[in-house]
């Protein structure tokens, strides 16, 4: 990669490898999988099959799907024990229900939030990626996402495309008081709420700084009437080209009863 030749060579290289190392590793722990047999697990975004290195090591299977084939190249190269799908997730997860027992993805899902094509639509393409991971995950299982959020709207579209496609669970932040070590890790629980882990690098005082998403009841949607539903109306009716007053701190806001 000339890009990592111009900024230090084989030691930014390794640099990247071992953060990369330590991201899987991270993802793979927030999974809570079963310490005593093997589970069958989704890379989303495998790239040259570094986090199914770590899965391997673990003791657990994995297919990997990616939309680079230069990258499914190298993986091939490096002789990785997974097997290896070319797709782009954002036209879905290609396998059948049920048939995974957790998802990892290292750095890759923040991409969907871009329109590379003009047919590409980033809300369809995020809820078409996370309906049917859904359906492909066993009940009861997790998803674990780590993503780099270019800001709080991204970070939004993305959230609330998982909870609309039926996910709960929140957003883990490790080290959320530095600027170069913070990661962000989306937790997805299928079919059962969890309890989201407890956040790295930061005292226990201080683990309520942990972001969460906001809940939706079990079927991923809003509770209606509450100021997220009529957020998301008001957003819809946006969409569609309609006219609709500005949001203010007084949305959604129940006003008292009249005498």
């Amino acid at each position: 990669d000339p890009a990592v030749g111009r900024r230090g060579g084989p030691a930014e290289l390794s640099r990247v490898v071992g953060v990369q190392s330590q991201m899987s590793e991270r993802a793979v722990e927030l999974l809570g999988l079963p310490g005593d047999q093997p589970c069958l697990l989704l890379d989303v975004g495998c790239g040259s099959g570094l986090s199914g290195d770590h899965i391997s090591g673990e003791g657990h299977c994995w297919i990997g799907m990616d939309i680079s084939p230069a990258m499914l190249d190298v993986a091939l190269e490096r002789e990785v024990e997974g097997d290896l799908l070319l797709a782009d997730m954002g036209h879905g997860v290609p396998f059948r229900p049920g048939m995974f027992d957790g998802c990892i993805s290292i750095s890759a899902v923040q991409w969907l939030c871009n329109a590379d094509k003009k047919s590409h639509s980033p809300p369809k393409r995020l809820y078409r990626f996370f309906s049917t991971l859904y359906t492909a995950l066993a009940r009861g299982s997790r998803a674990v996402l780590q993503l780099y959020p270019e800001n709080s709207e991204q970070l939004e579209l993305i959230t609330a495309q998982a909870m609309r496609a039926g996910f709960t669970g929140g957003m883990v932040v490790d080290y959320p008081n530095s600027a170069k070590a913070k990661k962000f890790f989306l937790c997805l629980f299928v079919g059962t709420s969890g309890t989201l882990p407890k956040v790295r690098g930061v005292l226990r005082a201080a683990v309520t700084f942990l972001c969460r998403t906001r809940f939706r009841n079990v079927k991923g949607k809003s509770v209606k009437k509450s100021r997220d539903w009529i957020l998301e109306k008001k957003e819809r009716r946006r969409r569609q080209g309609k006219e609709v007053r500005a949001d203010t701190k007084y949305t959604g806001r129940k006003r008292r009863p009249r005498f």
